[in-house]
């Protein structure tokens, strides 16, 4: 049971990077709403690899960045793959509460003990 949580998370860690892979490694996403999930995808994976998040809360937190990848392609579809400044600040602000809640997920042993 514990393998397949373990191999659970590797494929949900990986999937969402895999899509990002596909930019030449050296390139990095120029688009400041891309660059910012790309870096919140990487604390992440970073959290799980150093046990700061259980596979638990690195799962739950993948699909949230899944969820706002997503918006985002549906927006964009939307409005002729542009985003207007409404899309951008309403992903801006989805991507802030993610992002607090991937601290509040490293740091809560900290806070609480």
């Amino acid at each position: 049971m514990k393998l397949f949580k373990l191999a659970l998370v590797a494929a949900l860690t990986v999937a969402p990077a895999l899509t990002f892979a596909q930019t030449n490694a050296q390139e990095q996403p120029k688009n400041p709403i891309v660059k910012r999930e790309f870096r919140q995808q990487r604390r992440i994976g970073n959290g799980i690899k150093n046990d700061r998040l259980t596979p638990r809360q690195g799962a739950r937190l993948e699909r949230q960045q899944m969820r706002i990848y997503r918006q985002m392609r549906t927006m964009r579809a939307q409005h002729n793959g542009r985003l207007t400044m409404k899309d951008r600040r309403v992903l801006r602000h989805r991507q802030n509460v993610a992002s607090r809640k991937i601290f509040r997920a490293k740091h809560h042993d900290r806070r609480n003990g």
